[in-house]
């Protein structure tokens, strides 16, 4: 009687040859991909929903936080250069820092709200104005614009009677946040006084595991507190610097509510591109259709940003900011959509390169490692 049963394979022969082989780790590869990209769209998503959910408390933490990695060079210059202990440097540098800012406010109040006010008096008039302009050059696109008004308007009057249903809720959001702000010098003064614990309390809740995931989460954790801390040094210098390079260029030219509009297309130029963008929108048009406005004063602001951004692009950010993060103009641009919407907000556009550029550290890590054990794997298997 015939035996089915297989015989064992040869001594020494394999059950699937080398190409075989590499085909499944790739395709082991790629699945582990998919799912770690499942695993950080989740993370992701539910970092977005903890930022809606607990954005009062989160704010001022952020905040001081920020402020916290700027301002601790500074606080280890004074301990090093003056021999002051810790706490007497932070008292100083957090003394010089809100006096400096309450000087800063002395100064600029007074002409924002002077132009803030005047801006509110003149804007019915000015809108009526750019809409008579509009619909006389622009007779299609005005259409549109009515259209589009009046298909919202029946949301807006939802959204309204919403808010009215529920002042108190309202009313009581914005104290939880104005009272989450007024704790902002305190969370930066102990988190200023911490200095080094914290990296100490992180790696003593990863002894469990074992010394090589310590040494890498410890790693990664260096790299994006790096990344956060080069981003925000540099790019509040860049803000205050545009800032008062737009002030005083729209103040030459005589364009109206010139501090106030250099002043917030500074601070939009946090987020890389958003004051530019905006001003080019608002700016233009506004120089254009002031009364004593026109072609003339038009072109005139033109020339005010293009100033400003040649010397954003070939001094401020060569000289402040040396390509730290290391991504390309078109990435920085889609990062800032994708975490704007991920985040749900401004939060996510200001966390945006520093976020793109950790996450673009730790695939390059990703990468090493996988091509070191793939050709080491291919190593193995040639030489046997």
């Amino acid at each position: 009687m015939p035996d089915n049963r297989q015989a064992p394979l040869a001594c020494g022969k394999r059950l699937f040859n080398p190409a075989e082989l590499r085909l499944f780790r790739y395709t082991a590869v790629m699945l582990s991909l998919v799912v770690l990209t499942t695993l950080i769209g989740i993370i992701v998503w539910t970092f977005g929903w903890i930022i809606n959910t607990f954005y009062n408390l989160l704010l001022p933490l952020a905040v001081a936080g920020v402020l916290a990695l700027v301002l601790h060079p500074v606080v280890e210059l004074l301990e090093r250069r003056l021999h002051l202990p810790r706490l007497l440097a932070i008292i100083l540098l957090l003394v010089v820092f809100f006096v400096g800012i309450g000087g800063l406010i002395y100064l600029l109040v007074p002409v924002l709200v002077s132009q803030v006010i005047q801006l509110m008096t003149v804007l019915p008039d000015t809108l009526a104005s750019w809409q008579e302009h509009f619909s006389t050059h622009f007779p299609g696109l005005s259409s549109i614009i009515s259209t589009g008004m009046e298909n919202s308007n029946g949301e807006e009057s939802q959204s309204a009677l919403s808010v009215t249903e529920t002042p108190g809720t309202t009313i009581m959001s914005y104290l939880g946040l104005l009272a989450g702000i007024s704790f902002v010098p305190l969370f930066l003064f102990f988190t200023l006084l911490s200095g080094g614990l914290l990296r100490g309390q992180v790696s003593e809740l990863l002894s469990v595991f074992h010394e090589p995931t310590q040494q890498k989460t410890l790693y990664f954790m260096d790299v994006f507190v790096g990344y956060v801390t080069a981003f925000f040094q540099g790019q509040l210098i860049i803000a205050v610097c545009m800032g008062a390079l737009y002030v005083v260029g729209f103040t030459l030219i005589g364009l109206e509510f010139s501090v106030l509009a250099g002043l917030v297309l500074g601070l939009l130029n946090i987020v890389p591109f958003l004051g530019t963008l905006i001003g080019l929108l608002v700016v233009l048009p506004m120089g254009y259709l002031q009364p004593d406005g026109g072609v003339e004063l038009l072109f005139l602001a033109g020339l005010v940003f293009a100033a400003v951004q040649l010397m954003e692009s070939w001094l401020l950010t060569p000289k402040i900011m040396a390509n730290r993060s290391g991504l390309h103009p078109a990435l920085v641009i889609i990062s800032l959509f994708f975490w704007g919407t991920a985040l749900s907000g401004i939060i996510g556009m200001i966390l945006a390169v520093p976020l793109t550029a950790f996450f673009v550290a730790i695939w390059s890590e990703i990468k090493v490692s996988l091509k070191h054990t793939l050709s080491s794997r291919d190593a193995e298997h040639e030489g046997s």
